[in-house]
């Protein structure tokens, strides 16, 4: 049994939308204030506030009466954001990542719901507090039998909404042996070469879209903050970040791929490729 995420564009209606932002945003405040509260505890009183505590918060803040907006969403994705802030310490005291940030608005935001916060029937998922379906743009269909355990809704920078589905795959997804090995060298001008002389170059249309992004960059610093210009000048920018985004993701998954499947050991050396660029 493999745990697997399937990844799904959707586009919300404006009910669903409203109430998604709304829940987006309270994902955020409740993080941002769980936040704020571990770290003044800490350099006040060199306490460590926990997930429990945090938790006990958050039902204090519900009966606030400038926070009873937190009610009218569900609770479970404020419950996974501050679980979420749990993790996020767990991998800072470990030395696996950096101290937490606090969550901005125009990064877009994400918020996840477990399955007593979602319904899923006939192919469909209902959210909770929410009478219709999400309107998937289905491009790929699940695994057979395989239901949905767990289920992010997340809105990017340029406006675009996803949804990603977790399940386990009962399937066997087991490749077949093969007798070579390939060996892979790290690259400034090339992506990287291989043992056999191989070489793999960078994409070639990243250029234009740096061209892009750096006009538009330019023209979002010509713009007053705050304003409506401003606003779709930096829309503008997010959207070439994430076309950039999805080319380099598309094509270094392509190459991966080719890798695994054509090989059965991959040795590749360990270095910093920051270092190297420097």
């Amino acid at each position: 049994m493999v745990e697997k995420a399937y990844k799904f564009r959707f586009y919300p209606t404006p009910e669903q939308e409203n109430l998604l932002r709304r829940t987006l945003g309270c994902v955020r405040l409740i993080y941002n204030k769980a936040l704020a509260a571990r770290t003044q505890a800490w350099y006040e009183n060199k306490e460590r506030v926990g997930y429990k505590q945090t938790s006990a918060m958050l039902t204090n803040w519900k009966k606030q009466e400038d926070l009873d907006f937190l009610t009218e969403v569900s609770s479970v994705p404020l419950q996974q954001g501050l679980r979420h802030l749990q993790t996020a310490f767990t991998n800072f005291f470990s030395g696996r990542a950096k101290y937490p940030n606090f969550k901005k608005k125009r990064n877009g935001g994400s918020a996840e719901f477990t399955k007593s916060a979602f319904k899923w029937k006939d192919g469909q998922i209902y959210l909770a507090k929410c009478a219709e379906p999400l309107p998937i743009r289905w491009s790929r269909q699940l695994p057979q039998d395989c239901v949905p355990s767990t289920i992010t809704v997340k809105l990017d920078p340029c406006g675009r909404w996803s949804v990603s589905l977790r399940v386990n795959d009962t399937r066997n997804l087991l490749l077949k042996p093969v007798n070579k090995q390939i060996g892979i060298d790290l690259g400034i001008t090339s992506l990287l070469t291989t043992s056999d002389g191989e070489k793999i170059a960078n994409p070639k249309n990243f250029n234009k879209l740096y061209k892009k992004l750096r006009l538009a960059q330019k023209s979002l610093s010509r713009k007053t903050k705050g304003s409506n210009n401003y606003h779709k000048a930096r829309l503008k920018v997010a959207r070439i970040h994430a076309k950039i985004k999805d080319s380099r993701l598309d094509y270094t998954h392509k190459v991966t791929t080719q890798l695994i499947r054509e090989n059965q050991t991959i040795v590749v050396e360990d270095l910093g490729v920051k270092n190297m660029v420097k």
